[in-house]
């Protein structure tokens, strides 16, 4: 199944993100939040590849392992770092026989102790030079790749990163999803200006349940995402308190969404860390209210 076929406002889906578990127990976990998550029928789901490409082997073998035993549509991300052209082309061959219909594009984060990105040689310095890639080789993959609603953290202004983004679409990308965001207001703003660019392609709005206060600090500080003032301050005074911070989380995630899906987003990708629960109450109260 191509997700561009799946992404419909009238028909909106959800879809989860996980990333490669590095013990046996968390492959457990993310097993146990996979068979969780099956009942709410995920329109797919999505592996993430480590920095640098560190985690390319493992996120090929859980795509594999999800669509073969679990039946959900499954896409990998591959990532520009730790991937040089011969070695990408390999891995696709290797998806397509596999019936693996779609892949998130991504540049991709600087490898641990590294600052800045630097590329493989001979390999992909942005995201639109492996969609091009991709594209001239002639797979036949639904292409997807990530927007960002406050810009991304590299680029000097909202107005660079929205040209960055056409690049990529031009290059072949059939769909995109959101950094994630706990604003509406941003992601509104966001597909207004991208429409007027001339970017047609469904945005998909990506979705972080609160759950942990301390990783919502570290996680807004690498992406620069904003909390609003109001949640920021209902954090502050039940940070000490993890199922309150779980519960104000998940409220917030829920009310966003419902929003949302009253304009017409053509589906909502949650960002998991390879938990269920959030997520499962989330789209348990979206669905009642549907």
């Amino acid at each position: 199944m191509k997700i561009r076929n799946r992404l419909n406002p009238s028909d909106p889906c959800f879809s989860f993100e996980f990333f490669p578990p590095r013990t046996e127990e968390g492959e457990a976990n993310l097993l146990k939040a996979l068979e969780d998550l099956a009942s709410l029928q995920p329109g797919f789901v999505s592996v993430t590849e480590g920095a640098g490409g560190s985690t390319r082997a493992k996120t090929v073998e859980l795509v594999l392992r999800i669509k073969q035993e679990t039946g959900i549509e499954a896409m990998a991300h591959l990532t520009c770092g730790g991937h040089a052209p011969d070695e990408l082309r390999s891995v696709l061959q290797r998806l397509e026989a596999a019936k693996v219909d779609n892949i998130l594009v991504l540049r991709g984060d600087p490898p641990q102790g590294q600052t800045r990105f630097e590329p493989q040689p001979g390999g992909f310095r942005y995201a639109s030079e492996m969609v091009r890639f991709i594209r001239e080789e002639d797979f036949n993959f639904c292409l997807g790749g990530a927007c960002y609603p406050e810009g991304h953290v590299e680029t000097p202004s909202r107005d660079d990163d929205l040209r960055h983004l056409k690049a990529k679409v031009d290059a072949g990308l059939d769909f995109v999803v959101t950094q994630l965001f706990f604003d509406n207001a941003f992601y509104f703003d966001f597909v207004e200006r991208a429409r007027r660019a001339g970017i047609n392609v469904p945005i998909v709005p990506g979705i972080m349940p609160i759950t942990n206060y301390e990783q919502i600090q570290r996680f807004t500080r690498l992406c620069g995402a904003t909390v609003p003032m109001r949640l920021a301050l209902q954090l502050e005074k039940v940070k000490d308190q993890p199922d309150a911070v779980a519960q104000l989380g998940v409220a917030h995630a829920t009310v966003q969404c419902m929003e949302l899906l009253s304009r017409g987003v053509p589906g909502i990708h949650f960002y998991t860390l390879n938990k269920s629960p959030a997520t499962r109450m989330i789209v348990s109260a979206l669905r009642a209210r549907s």
